[in-house]
């Protein structure tokens, strides 16, 4: 088992700040098309931006912003105070548009760490790839972090290695939702992980091979205690090249040693591959138990479906009416973005 880094996202608070204060540098001239409906990023100069944070830096509520081929590095950062746009890759396929860097936490801070930091309510992001690079893989090395409500990810590919992924709504119970559909989701430590009411539906979930006994662990989900809803994976693949029942389904994550976090995480009637554990699908950490969260199954196929040994809790049909993809995102308003 490898030395996994302090997943606190308290520890970036310094770093968002830094990030916003140099997202307020970015100026945009005077009579450029802040209002417009539609901005055009190009890093050929063909657009009407050449970098991403440029156009986000113009863009107001409803603004789509379409995103040339290419590739294009350094933090995207998405503020609270941009509610509504859209990003999009021009072509529809998302491994034509790049969005990459190799920042690790090690030295930026969990925010900091990431690739897109996306802090706005009521976002799309479709069509384009978020990968973190960086090799170390001794630190957390996001490729999103998703912190507003009501997000939508549609044909994206997140590829990292630990914590690629992370929903976070802040402390307490307060809590963001994200729905990711028809997507690509990669990497080897506790790679989709938070405690935002999340769901990832119809997508490939790839775990990296790391050539050993442990080839880490899927999830990491910190739901508080006081919300029923915390990350449910539906309708998708679980794929690895790593030998078999060497993966974990998730591990119980008390963030900062919270008593008040209580994972919870639905895994159901989705392809699991012969890489997932049948005993010790769901593993602890940092000293909980993972009996102190709230895992289960339903539904599920595959050769890493249980058969019956170690511990692969199963909801029953009739608590599965109560978890499904539009019962999690729902929230009191009633949001329901699920295909």
């Amino acid at each position: 088992m490898i030395s996994v880094a302090d997943h606190r996202p308290a520890r970036a608070c310094a770093a968002v700040a830094a990030v916003v204060a140099a997202v307020a540098a970015v100026t945009v001239a005077a009579g450029d098309a802040s209002a417009a409906a539609t901005i055009t990023v190009a890093a050929d100069g063909s657009g009407t931006y050449r970098t991403i944070q440029e156009a986000v830096a113009a863009a107001t509520s409803g603004t789509v912003i379409t995103i040339k081929a290419g590739t294009y590095q350094g933090q995207v950062l998405i503020p609270s105070s941009k509610p509504g746009i859209t990003l999009q890759g021009a072509t529809g396929t998302s491994s034509d548009v790049v969005v990459t860097g190799a920042r690790p936490a090690s030295t930026a801070g969990t925010a900091g760490s990431a690739v897109v930091l996306n802090q706005a309510a009521g976002t799309t992001l479709k069509g384009l790839t978020i990968q973190n690079t960086y090799a170390g893989h001794d630190s957390q090395a996001l490729a999103l972090y998703a912190a507003g409500d009501r997000q939508v990810y549609r044909n994206v590919q997140l590829k990292g290695y630990q914590d690629t992924f992370l929903s976070w709504g802040g402390t307490g119970a307060s809590q963001v939702r994200q729905y990711v559909y028809k997507s690509y989701i990669e990497g080897a430590v506790d790679f989709i992980y938070g405690n935002g009411a999340l769901v990832v539906d119809s997508t490939t979930i790839r775990s990296l091979d790391r050539g050993s006994s442990n080839n880490g662990y899927i999830t990491a989900a910190a739901t508080n205690a006081a919300n029923k809803y915390g990350i449910l994976i539906t309708r998708s693949t679980l794929v690895s090249s790593a030998a078999a029942e060497t993966v974990a389904l998730g591990r119980c994550w008390h963030a900062g040693g919270a008593t008040d976090a209580i994972g919870q995480v639905l895994i159901r009637e989705s392809a699991l591959g012969g890489h997932i554990r049948q005993a010790g699908a769901w593993q602890d950490m940092s000293g909980f138990s993972w009996r102190t969260c709230r895992f289960s199954e339903y539904g599920n196929t595959g050769s890493g479906a249980t058969r019956g040994t170690g511990d692969r809790p199963q909801l029953s049909a009739s608590a599965a009416d109560g978890y499904t993809a539009q019962k999690y995102l729902a929230g009191s308003d009633g949001w329901n973005p699920v295909q």
